[in-house]
């Protein structure tokens, strides 16, 4: 099944992405934005398969199951984190990357054509059993997450509100960054829940530190429910040449429809009723029964109805039009679902379909922010 690469811009030349092949030689997919030739790596597809599931929600059969389903559809871009799945609990701490790392084995899938994609713990005042409990995303924290990860491709920091003032130096984390990627640990860095800010700085001084490869990507929420990549990020990202790899396009499955619809609660083994009062960060984001998610999420599933495609197959392709968007992850746990997001990356939406949903969002704007 063919599937469209992402892309930049579309008045800016293709610029690096990520890679998982040989450590010996960084080579990155396109050229750069200076023009300058570098290739031996696959192009990552319009979506990628998130494992925040797999080894909670999804057991390890399906989990290993659905990753075969989606490489031979060709996705060639798997993300994971050291501290899932979630909801997050030490007895399972670690088992996405391990199930993610056990099917590469398994699939022997060429390093080549394979991208993986992990990312270190920041603090959180949760989560003891990792390291326990980083104060601080701080270069012994995240070398220590390096070292241990089962799957040591890319690392990626995350971003903590709460310890905006206070948290380490950047030039701490860089150097820390620097000395695994000359290590042949992890080939290139990305930042997930970043803000304009973040992601100037760390630029800045990234390139005082000459690192051997740039920040590619940032990973933040965005979907049709939380469009604040637009609002700031988004100018820092096409200045700069970087890609946002979009998290949670489905809005945790909201956009879908089936949390409000019959008896307005939804499927019983739906992650947010099956995980309910277990994950505090998704339901204080995702408000179900918010007045303004409800009415919003009711006015896309008729935009949906009246075009002639699911709510889900609107929710995606509404992302992945975006000309920032370098992939969406996606996390499915049934083979239906990811036959869904498959056939959204084939469907563009039309001028008009656009009118209405900015119509929508000029009315509930952004209500999961």
């Amino acid at each position: 099944m063919a599937m469209p690469t992402f892309h930049l811009a579309p008045d800016l030349p293709p610029v690096s992405r990520l890679c998982f092949g040989s450590t010996s030689t960084p080579s990155l997919p396109f050229s750069l934005a200076d023009g300058s030739a570098l290739t031996g790596c696959p192009r990552v597809r319009a979506v990628h398969a998130g494992t925040m599931t797999m080894g909670e929600q999804s057991g390890a059969p399906s989990s290993l199951r659905l990753l075969d389903a989606a490489f031979d559809a060709g996705v060639n871009f798997f993300d994971s984190a050291e501290m899932y799945p979630v909801p997050q609990r030490s007895e399972t701490s670690g088992r996405s990357e391990e199930l993610l790392g056990r099917w590469l084995r398994a699939r022997r899938a060429p390093r080549d054509q394979v991208v993986v994609a992990t990312k270190v713990a920041g603090p959180s005042g949760q989560m003891t059993w990792i390291r326990g409990g980083p104060t601080s995303l701080d270069s012994q924290n995240i070398t220590a997450a390096i070292d241990d990860s089962y799957v040591p491709m890319f690392g990626e920091t995350e971003y903590d509100s709460s310890c905006q003032y206070t948290s380490v130096p950047i030039e701490e984390q860089l150097e820390a960054l620097g000395t695994a990627i000359d290590a042949g640990k992890i080939r290139y860095i990305g930042l997930s829940n970043e803000t304009p800010y973040g992601l100037m700085k760390f630029l800045q001084l990234s390139k005082d530190f000459q690192l051997r490869t740039k920040l590619l990507t940032v990973q933040n929420s965005y979907n049709l429910l939380c469009r604040n990549f637009d609002s700031g990020l988004a100018e820092c990202c096409h200045h700069e040449r970087i890609s946002l790899l979009s998290y949670s396009p489905m809005a945790m499955g909201i956009l879908s429809g089936k949390y409000h619809s019959c008896d307005d609660r939804g499927p019983p083994d739906a992650r947010m009723n099956l995980f309910k009062g277990r994950y505090s960060e998704g339901e204080s984001r995702y408000k179900l029964q918010s007045p303004k998610v409800k009415a919003a999420v009711k006015k896309y599933t008729q935009i949906a109805a009246k075009y002639g495609i699911s709510p889900a197959t609107l929710a995606i392709a509404f992302v992945l039009r975006h000309p920032l968007v370098a992939s969406a992850v996606f996390g499915a746990t049934k083979l239906w679902q990811l036959n869904e997001v498959l056939h959204a990356t084939r469907i563009h939406l039309l001028d008009e379909i656009l009118v209405e949903i900015n119509d929508v969002h000029a009315r509930y704007p952004n209500p999961c922010p």
